[in-house]
Formats: structure tokens, sequence, C-alpha cells
């Protein structure tokens, strides 16, 4: 039956939601103990967020590399090994990983392999990969974090050969010659940038009108005119279809307003969201309500079922590991009897790495001429500032969206070099309740980037300088 184990919290699931939450209860005084079947740091840090990073990293020196000569530099015949960039993306992963077991460790949070499944009365059966139980864990407070993985579709099933997720297309020490990607989202959209980088032809399918259809619709247009230059096919307003094997490819059918085309690519990359790891935790034995796979809260993360609690991919939109750490450290306090106010998901900071990066937070325009009567918009583009123009990287633009009456900031929308850092000031000033005014009278260094910030905001109030 395996070895007892009694905490005041049990977390299932190790990702940035999970191990988050239980050094938070650590620091609040109580015992914790996590519970993992493969890596610390979940897919985020291992399979996700953090080594697609280092990818894009070495995709971005490497396009440098080409451009040179914009420099007055000279490179003699740039080359890369992917299998190398590849080597150097999981040697990133793995050392923050095992970063994640030392913090655990230091804030003596106990650690148990396997498979966690919830019995009720707070206990969480903990089984091997056979299926032994190798320990039962024993707590007031039950916290699941198991995340989610890649969807796909009866007709197109991910073998991680030629129909890949994203964990696959990460662990692909070749670039193929030619990919499709289905989906025009956050995941979809860097990899398309990954792996044209490095000389592949890419196909991007998505059904709705535009790349990154959560996005501000200046946004996509900026980000598919950047594509557009680059060659990267998009295939917006488009279903596939079919999908059959050929040769060493597939033969990808697809529909393109209204349209039926075909094309062989060798790999296609699924990139249509998540689907909830909710299987096989015991949870409708225990009265947990669901909604579709999804695990249904309150605004503190509660579930239906007494001292269960679920954050992070596991509950929904928007499946961010951000959002998941946040939740987790509501969720801990929540129960511990703190006073905690409800995470504000309109000021959640949305990021996406491609070039031209891409970041907003706060309404877009469009919603916010939908709530507000007096909507001023500034929009500052990058190549009326001199950082931009000194780093050689002038694509993109700083949108402010403010409410005329109030000064209130209602969003911004940042395409361009370093957008996904410049986001910080707005996500902070929003916070604290910062208006227009307030931003216009901090004054910003020069030259930097975060000037285009202050001019998109005075634009709105029809105080720019530089435009």
């Amino acid at each position: 039956m395996g070895e007892r184990v009694v905490a005041d919290v049990a977390v299932v699931g190790g990702g940035p939601g999970g191990y988050v939450a239980a050094i938070r209860a650590a620091q609040l005084g109580k015992s914790a103990v996590v519970v993992e079947n493969q890596h610390l740091g979940g897919v985020c840090l291992n399979w996700g967020c953090i080594p697609t990073k280092a990818l894009l990293r070495s995709a971005d020196i490497y396009n440098l590399m080409l451009e040179a000569g914009h420099f007055g530099l000279s490179v003699s015949d740039p080359g890369f090994s992917y299998e190398d960039v590849v080597a150097r993306s999981r040697t990133i992963a793995n050392r923050l990983s095992g970063g994640v077991a030392l913090l655990l460790k230091k804030n003596r949070v106990r650690v148990v392999d396997g498979t966690g499944v919830l019995d009720g009365n707070g206990e969480v059966l903990v089984f091997d990969g056979e299926r032994n139980r190798v320990a039962t864990v024993i707590a007031p407070q039950v916290i699941l974090a198991t995340g989610a993985r890649a969807r796909d579709f009866p007709s197109m099933r991910i073998d991680g050969e030629r129909i890949i997720g994203a964990r696959h297309a990460l662990a692909l020490t070749q670039v193929p010659a030619s990919i499709g990607i289905l989906g025009a989202g956050s995941i979809g959209v860097e990899f398309a940038h990954l792996f044209a980088s490095f000389g592949a032809q890419v196909h991007i399918f998505e059904a709705l009108p535009r790349l990154l259809p959560a996005a501000d619709v200046d946004q996509s247009k900026e980000v598919a005119r950047a594509f557009r230059k680059r060659r990267i096919k998009v295939y917006t307003g488009s279903t596939v279809e079919t999908v059959a094997r050929e040769g060493e490819g597939l033969q990808v059918g697809f529909n393109h307003k209204g349209r039926q085309e075909s094309l062989l690519v060798d790999k296609l990359l699924m990139a249509v969201g998540v689907v909830p790891n909710s299987e096989d935790l015991g949870l409708e034995d225990i009265g947990v309500e669901m909604d579709g796979g999804w695990v249904k809260t309150n605004s503190h993360y509660r579930t239906t079922a007494a001292g269960i609690y679920a954050i992070g991919d596991l509950i929904g939109q928007p499946c961010l590991a951000h959002v998941a750490s946040a939740e987790g450290v509501v969720a801990v306090e929540h129960h511990s009897g703190r006073p905690v106010e409800p995470i504000d998901y309109e000021n959640v900071p949305a990021c996406t790495y491609c070039t031209p990066q891409v970041a907003s937070v706060g309404l877009t325009e469009e919603v916010s001429r939908t709530r507000f009567e007096d909507v001023r918009v500034g929009k500052f583009p990058l190549v009326a500032n001199g950082k931009a123009l000194v780093l050689g990287e002038t694509a993109g633009f700083v949108k402010a969206v403010v409410e005329g009456e109030s000064g209130r900031l209602l969003g911004v929308h940042i395409v361009g070099a370093e957008a996904t850092e410049l986001l910080l000031e707005f996500t902070l000033g929003r916070t604290l309740g910062a208006t227009a005014q307030d931003l216009l009278r901090s004054i910003h260094p020069h030259p930097t980037l975060g000037e285009s910030l202050h001019e998109a905001v005075a634009a709105a109030l029809g105080e720019a300088i530089h435009l």
C-alpha cells in the first residue's frame, strides 16, 4: 500500500502553478507535498516556454548574423548546427528543472514521484508507472495542477513522427524542409518564426480571419506583414480537411476561403490549443464539477469538492505559466485564511516571442469601443524611435488605448523589439490604477525603446511631440 505521508497541503503536479503553490504554503508555515510523475517545472519549463525561447534566441542571433552588413560588419559564411541549437535549449531546461528541485528542498517541500489520484477525505493515492501504489498523501487542502496537453483531432492524431505537437517540435534535431502549422495563435506563430529562420518553408493554416486572432487587430496585421516579407505562407480563413501520408511527407488538403487546395509538407505541427489533463484523477467520484473536461472553480480556485482546489491549465483559459503561478498563490493564501483579491484576468499580460515580438495587456481597441463612449487611441511607430533605429529593429509600434474622460489606461498593444519587456510598465500602471497623465509625468530615459510608450500615450491625448 506504500508509504503514508501527512501534510497540510498536497499539490498534484509540479509545474509553474504547483511548485509555486507548494513553496508559498511552506512560506506560510505549512507542510507541503508535491506529487509529480515526470519533471519538476512542468511542460512550461521542460517542454514549453523555456526551451522554446532558447531556440528562438538562437534563431534571432542567426538572423542578426545574416544581417551583419547593415551594421557595417561582415560575417564569413554564417551557419548553424541545429542539433547544437536544440542541445543548448535542453541544457537550459534541465538546469532550471534542477533549480526547482533545489527550491523545493530549500523550503522543505517533500516531492513524491508518481501519478496522483484523488480518493476523497483529503487522500491522494500515488501510483508508479506499473500502477503500483507507492504512497498515500493525506492533507486537508489538495491543489490540482496537472496542466494540459496539445489538442489533436480524430483525423489528425499526433503520432510524434509526421504529425507532431509542440513537445515533438522542440526535440527535432533537424529542420524539416517544409512544415505545415495548424493554428496561428502564439504557439503556431512562434514555431513559424523559428523554423523559417533556419530555412524551412512554413505554411500556417488558421480558420479565423487573421493571425493571432486573440490579439489587437493592428498587431495581427503587423505580424502578417512581417511574415509575408519572410515568405512565410499564411492561409487565414482556412480549414484543414484531410491529411494523408504521401512518400516521406504529408499531403494536406484544405479549404482556403471556399477554394479547395492541397500541398505537400514534411511535417504538420498541431498548434490548435490544449486539452486538460483531467482524466483518471478520480474527480467525478468525489464530486468535482467539470465543464467539458475542464475543472470548474470559484474565484479562489475551490472546486465543488471540500478541500479540493484546482489551478492552471486544468481550469481553462488563459493557459499561461504566469497565470498558473498567480492562481497557486491565491489558492494557498485563501485556504490559509488570508485576505486575497481575485485575479483581474483583464490585466494578465500576453506575450508572443516571434520577430517582431508581440505583447498586450488590457482591452483591445475593438472591445474598448463596445464598453466606453470616449475611447482615445495613440499609436507610435518604432521607426520614429531613436533606440529602435540604433538596434536596426524598426518594425512595429506601441498602441495605447485610453478612456478619454478619466484617462484610464484601458489597454496597451506593442509589436516590435523587446515588446515583451516593455509591457511591464503598463501592467504595473494598470495594477496601481495609474492614468495616462500619470505616465506622461514619468520621465523616460533617452534613448530607449521605452520612450515609445510615453509617445503612444501622449498621442492618445493629442500631445505627441515626435509624430
